[in-house]
């Protein structure tokens, strides 16, 4: 699921249900626009008021993502955003690229009958780059990885893969250090072929697409 704004500029639109979910959204949502910047405290009361919800689902929301590296808690000085750093980015590469080939080691038996929904996100994702649309690149193609991911079938591994926030972390990578490490569509039509013919070759293929894109070490 790509990352929502929808709740930025209308917080009464907020569900009951979920609630901690949506809110963690909306942070995320700041942290990648640049609204808090590494380092700057994230107040939970402050969120709440603009938000008009109590303080519990925004604690359980920080609580998230505390967990997923993207803020930090100190002592007596609350929650801020992590200073990131190019490691956090380069230690990312290896789990992603792990956890999708095995994806593909699951889904290869289904993989050919997905490649309209592949193919459809590869040519929006071309469409994207003759535009020069770099933000939009990256939204796309991390939809195609998922696309793929979503079609093992495997619970566990969607969520471990969804919960390494890998579009905030590309986003801050190229608003940060002006990295492009978005994927480009030539590589991805060579996946959809293999993913066609069945190639038990196909989770290897993916594994070094996904570290061609790693930070030099």
């Amino acid at each position: 699921m790509a990352l929502r704004s929808s709740f930025v500029n209308t917080p009464a639109q907020l569900l009951r249900t979920g609630l901690a979910d949506q809110i963690r959204e909306f942070i995320v949502e700041g942290i990648s626009s640049g609204r808090w910047e590494p380092g700057e405290r994230v107040v939970e009361r402050r969120i709440a008021t603009e938000l008009g919800v109590s303080q519990g689902p925004v604690r359980e929301a920080l609580r998230q993502l505390e967990a997923q590296r993207l803020i930090e808690s100190l002592p007596n000085r609350g929650a801020r955003v992590r200073e990131f750093t190019e490691r956090d980015l380069a230690e990312i590469f290896p789990v992603r690229a792990g956890l999708e080939r095995t994806a593909v080691e699951l889904a290869l038996p289904r993989l050919a009958g997905c490649v309209d929904a592949l193919e459809e996100h590869n040519e929006r994702l071309a469409e994207a780059a003759r535009d020069g649309d770099l933000q939009a690149q990256m939204r796309l193609s991390i939809a195609f990885h998922r696309e793929i991911v979503e079609t093992a079938g495997n619970r566990l591994l969607v969520s471990v893969w969804e919960g390494l926030g890998i579009e905030l972390w590309t986003t801050l990578s190229l608003r940060l250090h002006q990295t492009e490490i978005y994927s480009k569509s030539a590589e991805h039509a060579e996946l959809i072929e293999a993913f066609r013919r069945g190639d038990p070759e196909a989770p290897q293929l993916l594994h070094e697409h996904v570290m061609n894109y790693a930070p030099a070490s």
